[in-house]
């Protein structure tokens, strides 16, 4: 990733609450997942359902190091779908899956505690 993943680290620069409300941040669910042969970090290949709206979306993550393919599908997760597409080695993302790093810096998905509508949007 990007962004420094030091629980400890300083909060980011202040934004204006109409520059959140530009990234559109949706609940969808996992409808397929499969390991991402030859990425250079344990990454998963998913297909999301981000409901009527939005449609399904490809997405590529890091998650790898703590969920199996098969145990992710049916599972609700929340990602940004208003990002352009971007190539992650042979795949395309359409969709960034949001997740935080837990203490050995592995990805733990960020989901809702209890089912919500495909496509219902963070606020």
């Amino acid at each position: 990733m990007h962004l420094e993943h030091d629980a400890s680290a300083e909060a980011a620069d202040e934004i204006a609450f109409a520059d959140f409300l530009k990234i559109d941040i949706r609940v969808g669910t996992i409808i397929a997942a499969e390991v991402y042969e030859g990425a250079r970090k344990p990454s998963l290949k998913l297909r999301i359902d981000f409901g009527p709206g939005i449609g399904e979306r490809r997405s590529v993550g890091q998650m790898a190091a703590l969920y199996m393919p098969e145990e992710l599908i049916g599972r609700q997760v929340a990602g940004v779908v208003n990002f352009p597409p971007r190539q992650i080695g042979r795949a395309l993302s359409e969709a960034l899956t949001l997740g935080f790093a837990d203490e050995a810096g592995k990805v733990v998905l960020f989901s809702p505690d209890r089912p919500v509508p495909n496509g219902s949007r963070l606020f």
